[in-house]
């Protein structure tokens, strides 16, 4: 008979097998997720990479300028992206826009629909937030081992990491704000006969929209946080130039790849934060 007290509960054990079940059991499923998620990677590191570095400025100048509608911001992005180019990491920086992007972008098509779920019912709510906690506790290292183990080394796993990492303000903040929706306007929709999809998308999405879109800006910058980390697995762009000038000890290398990380952070949150206001 095991004594777990004495011998200890062989957590790790388990964590191990399942890997192992995993990758024995649901390989083709594995193979899709890996597929997909390359495919979107590789379709916008090319779109970025291959379109002349002044018309990808002008895209993010024109986003900018469309979502936030203001000029001065506008001047301000293209500036700092003529930085970047200026820099000599104008590629990298597109590689990490588009891990970044794609990682977020999944994120938020996991997250807010289990936010919505989470907003309908408390059961589902109550394990979600369990969940959650673990998620957000849980050292961002860690991530990467079975993302490692299941989708080999380069920008997939990266990504694997990346949404894992940033789900869950996108699932708290969905279902924050639909749960903040007035009794008033639910009654409303119910005495006109709309029915629970008609309430959803008509009432409680559009009252809750700053706040979704508050998770969604959290969601983008915690992607972001992970670019360093993710390149520690293979994932190229920026974080690898901050990860090779740590290892070298190049402290100039490191600040302008730092640098350029801070500067896509302020474009994108800006970006989302002019969507969220609108």
């Amino acid at each position: 008979m095991v004594n777990w007290y004495s011998d200890g509960i062989p957590l790790g054990d388990w964590a191990e097998e399942a890997v192992e079940w995993i990758d024995s059991n649901l390989g083709f499923l594995l193979t899709f997720i890996y597929d997909a998620l390359e495919f979107a990677y590789e379709g916008l590191r090319d779109f970025l990479i291959d379109m002349p570095m002044w018309a990808v400025i002008f895209l993010f100048a024109l986003v900018t300028l469309v979502v936030a509608r203001r000029l001065f911001l506008t001047i301000a992005v293209v500036l700092l992206l003529l930085l970047i180019d200026n820099l000599g990491l104008w590629d990298n920086a597109m590689l990490t826009v588009s891990l970044v992007l794609v990682g977020a972008v999944v994120a938020l098509i996991i997250g807010i629909p289990t936010g919505i779920l989470c907003s309908r019912s408390d059961p589902f709510n109550s394990v979600m937030k369990v969940v959650l906690d673990f998620m957000q506790t849980m050292p961002s290292f860690v991530y990467l081992i079975p993302a490692v183990i299941l989708f080999r080394i380069g920008p997939v796993p990266g990504i694997i990491a990346t949404v894992v990492f940033a789900v869950p303000p996108a699932v708290r903040l969905t279902n924050l704000g639909i749960r903040q929706v007035p009794k008033e306007l639910n009654e409303v929709a119910d005495s006109f006969g709309s029915n629970p999809w008609q309430k959803l998308f008509n009432v409680q999405l559009p009252v809750a929209m700053p706040t979704i879109m508050a998770g969604v800006n959290q969601c983008i910058m915690l992607a972001l946080s992970m670019v360093v980390i993710a390149s520690m697995i293979g994932a190229p762009g920026l974080g690898t130039d901050v990860l090779v000038a740590l290892q070298r000890v190049q402290i100039g290398a490191g600040v302008e790849a730092g640098v350029c990380i801070v500067i896509i952070a302020i474009i994108l949150d800006r970006i989302t934060q002019g969507a969220g206001a609108k």
